[in-house]
Parts: structure tokens; C-alpha cells; sequence
């Protein structure tokens, strides 16, 4: 088993199509190609504050994860915010999510932020088992004002 972490690059559109369409209808998020194609736009373009890892086992793609710098006008910081963090089924259990999350951490680090953030679902059990054991769960609640 060969795994690789990396940028996701424009080469990669179909495979991570396929990845973030899944990863929305696990969430039960409505999205349609369009909104995916900007998405990607923002990872390949650098237009846009979102990055974007890819994780390749054997030469597949079977994960992706997307991050961004946020403030941290308390803490007079900056921090990295995982917006998204997918790894299809058959893949889970390789190592994969985790090695997403190690390779957001480490531009946390090189680039100086305090903390790398990230929310989930109360009931995604078998996301929350890798998190628990990794990173820290806060007090904070969530809200979101629509507009």
C-alpha cells in the first residue's frame, strides 16, 4: 500500500469530482456540477483563499480535504480552517484522513498559525473516533446566520 499526500492539481478534476460529490451527498448538501467546478477553480486558480490536499493510495485518488487561513483576532493569531475533509469508503482505515490532517497541520506550522479548526457532524462516529484521538473537541456550538 503506497500512500501519498499532495496538492490537489487540475489533472486530478474528475477523480476529486467524483470525491467531493460523494462527500456532499454524505452530508445530504445539495450541490450541483456548477458549484463544483467553481470550487475546483478556486483549488487550481489560486483565486481564492481555499487550498486543497489530495491523498493517492496506489496511485488513486481515494481522499481530499480543503483549508483556509482564518483570524484569530483574541488569540492575535491566525489559524488554518479544514473546510472539508473526505475519504471514499473503500479507503477508509488506510490512513488516509489522517495523513490529510497531518499535511494541513504541517502549513499550519510552516506558515505560523496557532491552530488548525474544524467542525463535524454530532453523529459522524467513525470520523469523531480519528478526531478524538488527534485533536481536542471544543465547547463552542454553531451557528449560521442565513442571508
Amino acid at each position: 500500500m503506497n500512500l501519498i499526500v499532495r496538492p490537489i492539481e487540475v489533472a486530478d478534476h474528475a477523480a476529486w469530482d467524483e470525491l467531493y460529490q460523494a462527500y456532499a451527498e454524505f452530508y445530504g448538501v445539495d450541490q450541483t456540477a456548477d458549484m463544483r467546478e467553481r470550487v475546483f477553480g478556486w483549488l487550481t486558480t489560486h483565486a481564492h483563499e481555499v487550498n486543497g490536499f489530495c491523498a493517492e493510495l496506489d496511485g488513486a485518488l481515494v481522499g481530499i480535504t480543503h483549508y483556509r487561513v482564518f483570524a484569530r483576532p483574541l488569540a492575535a493569531a491566525t489559524g488554518l480552517f479544514l473546510d472539508d475533509l473526505f475519504v471514499s469508503p473503500d479507503a477508509r482505515g488506510t490512513g488516509a484522513a489522517g495523513a490529510l490532517i497531518d499535511a494541513v497541520r504541517d502549513v499550519a506550522k510552516s506558515d505560523g498559525h496557532s491552530v488548525v479548526r474544524w467542525i463535524t457532524a454530532k453523529d459522524n462516529a467513525r470520523a469523531r473516533g480519528l478526531y478524538d484521538k488527534i485533536a481536542n473537541e471544543t465547547a463552542w456550538v454553531t451557528y449560521d446566520l442565513n442571508v
